[in-house]
């Protein structure tokens, strides 16, 4: 049975699943129904993008450690991001990150998962706008679902989301449900967080 989540939670992911060795991240998000006027045209669909950020000691230290539609996999081989979806139109997830845990190098203690608006500000779009959003974490042997952690904090005016972590503590590794909105344009300010 899946663990229902709450901002601020944390849960263990390989006490309870012994040989725990890859863990997909997946996300999901609606867009909210908009308006038209008579006039107006169509506004663009909603672009969400889920990625990854390996951490070393908690500090992003390069540009090489952001796994994300521009750079699918992690030179690790440990992270790979499954594509692309433009729109987020449909049910179930939108986007998936597989994590092979066994494959983390040991300077790696955090993948902090995050969501940001393509092109937020020239298109004039923010989480506001978003409903439904999750993440939820998947153990791969079985496709049982571990944990969730719907959002459901009003994010008016963000343009980016820090959904959770996958850290490493003690040897073992958990998930912590974070739920911060940022206003942060780009992959690139919002990994700067980080620094």
């Amino acid at each position: 049975m899946a663990v229902s989540l709450q901002k601020g939670q944390k849960v263990s992911l390989t006490k309870d699943n012994a040989g725990l060795s890859r863990v997909i991240v997946a996300l999901g998000w609606d867009e909210a129904p908009r308006k038209v006027g008579f006039f107006s045209k169509k506004p663009a669909a909603i672009d969400c993008d889920a990625s990854a950020i390996l951490l070393q000691n908690g500090r992003f230290c390069e540009r090489a450690d952001l796994v994300y539609f521009g750079n699918l996999r992690h030179r690790s081989g440990a992270v790979t991001h499954m594509g692309d979806n433009l729109t987020g139109a449909g049910k179930g997830d939108d986007e998936h990150i597989i994590v092979e845990l066994g494959q983390v190098p040991p300077q790696y203690d955090k993948i902090v998962i995050v969501v940001n608006i393509y092109q937020a500000y020239k298109r004039k779009q923010e989480f506001g706008m978003i409903r439904n959003a999750y993440i939820r974490l998947i153990d791969a042997r079985n496709n049982n679902e571990m944990c969730r952690y719907n959002l459901t904090d009003n994010y008016q005016g963000m343009t980016a989301m820090i959904f959770g972590e996958v850290y490493r503590n003690n040897g073992e590794w958990k998930f912590s449900a974070i739920g911060e909105g940022t206003t942060d344009g780009d992959l690139g300010t919002l990994s700067s967080r980080f620094k």
